[in-house]
């Protein structure tokens, strides 16, 4: 009897710490889930992936240098979905294709060690469009989605969570 306890506390365990906590809901409301990933940089950057669906649904996964140790789930208000995907309309590539803006490719000035930054937005018939921007990229043409891949963060309410508290 003590074995079955053991074992069924154990299968328990396993299902709280599995990966079911990763996965959001498929969205009910139109529109597009927007993924975001900030990548690493030669220093202390953050690095994390979030997604958020039309429906308010959040999620933050973080790789390093964040606050949060694990995958946390936040809400987002219609208000902000919505000025999250206008502030990157401008930047988004036609519906299914792919874009990078990268040091070679089309962009002359380019400063090393600056994190990779990706945005996805998928449908929900999973058609898939994505954005790869190179941060480095210093063209005076990507000024404003550097402002705006910058201001994320703040426009969903997640800084918090992204920002590391400094050590004491």
């Amino acid at each position: 009897m003590t074995r079955y306890a053991m074992m069924a506390g154990l299968a328990l365990l396993a299902g709280c710490v599995g990966g079911g906590d990763t996965e959001l809901e498929k969205p009910k409301a139109p529109g597009e889930t927007i993924r975001f990933t900030a990548g690493r940089c030669f220093g202390a950057c953050p690095s994390y992936s979030l997604r958020v669906t039309p429906d308010g649904s959040g999620l933050l996964e973080p790789e390093k240098f964040t606050a949060v140790p694990g995958p946390t789930r936040f809400a987002v208000s219609m208000v902000q979905y919505r000025r999250l995907r206008a502030a990157l309309a401008p930047y988004r590539p036609a519906t299914g294709t792919a874009k990078r803006i990268g040091n070679g490719e089309n962009c002359t000035r380019f400063a090393t060690d600056m994190p990779n930054y990706g945005i996805e937005w998928t449908g929900n018939g999973g058609k898939s469009t994505r954005l790869e921007f190179q941060s480095g990229c210093m063209d005076a043409r990507y000024g404003k989605l550097r402002t705006t891949i910058a201001a994320i963060p703040k426009m969903l309410d997640i800084e918090p969570m992204i920002k590391p508290k400094p050590a004491r």
